[in-house]
């Protein structure tokens, strides 16, 4: 299965670029076809300019400036996000990817004011994510990424699709073995994608 893992962390030698490394290896040892997209290394821009907004609705063109992470979009078949959980949101690198990427006539059509999502062909979902504060206070703040990959992302892929979030809670006090079983957690689940 070809596999795109979207990676959003600035930091090389970050955890949660550890957890990336340790997602893409565990893929292919499955026998995956990973494509390994580390936005940040990358240089992806993540901001929506003026003339990207005006043309959000007019494909082709809206996907001219992007044309090669859409290309990587439409040829997976499941998709992976490793990614921090910023103040109980994403980074603003991922957020520009789906804000700039995931575009009509990408994830989406809009016809006579009826949206329809496009990404069938996407079978599975999974993500890895990192949240400096507990559980609790995510559930509190109603852990918006959760709803978003849970939730959007969901809807937005094959009917009836499996997606599974993984998430290690509470970073800012995390310890060597609370991070060594997180990651022992994450290479099963994605040896078993």
């Amino acid at each position: 299965m070809r596999v795109l893992v979207i990676h959003s962390h600035p930091v090389e030698e970050s955890f949660n670029k550890a957890l990336f490394r340790l997602v893409c290896d565990s893929l292919a040892r499955a026998g995956h076809e990973v494509d390994a997209c580390d936005l940040y290394a990358e240089g992806f821009d993540p901001v929506m300019s003026a003339h990207d907004r005006r043309v959000y609705h007019d494909y082709p063109e809206n996907t001219q400036l992007v044309q090669p992470h859409v290309d990587r979009l439409l040829a997976a078949e499941a998709l992976v996000f490793v990614t921090p959980v910023w103040n109980f949101g994403f980074p603003a690198m991922l957020k520009g990817y789906f804000d700039r990427v995931w575009t009509m006539g990408v994830s989406f059509d809009l016809t006579d004011g009826k949206l329809t999502p496009t990404l069938r062909h996407i079978q599975k979902v999974a993500s890895v994510m990192t949240y400096g504060g507990t559980r609790m206070r995510a559930f509190l703040v109603g852990n918006p990424p959760k709803k978003i990959i849970t939730r959007v992302i969901r809807a937005q892929v094959k009917l009836g699709a499996p997606v599974r979030f993984l998430a290690h809670y509470d970073m800012n006090n995390c310890t060597e073995e609370t991070r060594s079983a997180f990651m022992a957690k994450v290479r099963k689940e994605m040896e078993a994608f």
